[in-house]
Order: structure tokens, then sequence, then C-alpha cells
């Protein structure tokens, strides 16, 4: 039995768990949920009801994407993501990006639903939590943990990525000019191209659905 994860394709959570199962070619049956329509199983195993959510062979179940993210370089780590990328100063710059950065994002993504600030406020709020303090190490390095990428490069892309996204012209012409690099690069990557592909909604008696696909492991 493979393990199997319950994943939702937009979720930065989910896309941060599928980058590193594509880097670390371990192979798990993907479940693509409907969030309004959370399947029984998925349920039962994380009562929680987010994604994503990995339930291994022996019934385990790890429902925080960082967790699973080490797990499967606990499996496999052939680009030494783990160790280049968990160091103490890394994971303080993935719990800015999991607190006030996604804090501000959501609510410069949603600005309506918040309306005593500006859309513009809470883009500043979290240019100065996190892409600032990403500009200063990018500018130095091409990646978080030095020349090649770690474990908090894909913990924080998917999170940059949706920031990006919110206005696009906008961030096309900011002067975040090694943050958008690092971006562009990541956003154009195998890996992104191999944890991106559109999946039908997963329903009980469907077919298995493998990922990453042999060929799209390891890229």
């Amino acid at each position: 039995m493979l393990p199997i994860l319950y994943s939702f394709r937009r979720c930065p959570y989910a896309i941060r768990a599928r980058l590193t199962l594509c880097q670390a070619g371990v192979a798990v049956e993907l479940r693509e949920v409907v969030l309004a329509n959370k399947p029984a199983d998925m349920l039962a195993a994380s009562p929680a009801g987010t994604v994503p959510v990995l339930q291994l062979a022996s019934g385990e179940v790890i429902a925080q994407s960082l967790d699973i993210m080490r797990w499967a370089l606990a499996q496999s780590d052939p680009g030494g993501w783990l160790a280049r990328g968990d160091s103490r100063e890394q994971r303080a710059l993935i719990d800015t990006c999991d607190g006030p950065f996604k804090h501000a994002l959501d609510r410069y993504k949603y600005a309506e639903r918040h309306p005593q600030r500006s859309a513009q406020a809470w883009r500043d709020d979290a240019v100065d939590c996190l892409i600032q303090p990403l500009e200063t190490l990018l500018d130095r390095t091409p990646q978080l943990g030095g020349e090649q990428p770690g474990l908090a490069d894909a913990a924080i892309f998917p999170f940059v990525r949706q920031f990006a996204a919110v206005d696009a012209a906008w961030w096309a012409t900011s002067p975040w000019l090694a943050t958008r690099r690092w971006h562009d690069a990541w956003a154009s990557s195998t890996w992104m191209a191999s944890c991106m592909h559109k999946q039908p909604p997963w329903r009980p008696g469907a077919a298995i659905t493998v990922f990453p696909p042999a060929a799209q492991a390891r890229p």
C-alpha cells in the first residue's frame, strides 16, 4: 500500500508538500479533494479537514505540511534539502511565512473582507515581515540556503507565489529584484511542472493516481 496524500492543487501548503515529494521521489497515492465537499475518508483520517494530509500504510496520519516535507526527505533526500534548508535561521523564516506573512497575505488577497485597512497597507505588512528579509538574503545567494535549494525555499515559495499573483502587474515592476528572480526560477522549475498537473476530484473506488509519476520524480 502506498501512503495516501489528500491534496488540493492550488493550496500553498499542499504545493510545498508535493514539491518535496517530487524532489524526494517518494511515491504516494494522490487524492485531489474539493474543499467544499471533503471526502469522508479524509475527515476520518484528519477531522480538522485541512490539506495536505498524509496517511501512511501503518495508519499514522501526518496532517501538517512541514511534517510531510520532513517525512518525505527522511525517506530520500538526494539534493540535501533537509540538511541545507532546515537551520535555525531558516526555520525562523518559515515561521514568519506561516505566521505574520500569511496573516497579511490573506488580508491583502481578500481586502474587501478586511476593510479596516487598505489592500496596500496589508501588502506593506507582508513586504516588511518577509519580502524584504528574503530580498536581503537572496541578494547574496540564489537560494535561501546558499547556492542550491533547500527545504526553506520549497516551504516559502508557494506563499510568495500566491502573494505575487494578487497584483501581478505591481509585482512585475516591484523593486524586489532578487526575490522576483528566485520566485520566477521556482515558478518555472521542473518541480513545479511535476506537481501542478490538474487531477479530477477523488471519489471512493476511483483508479489510483500515483504521484509523482516515475518520469517526473527527482527533477
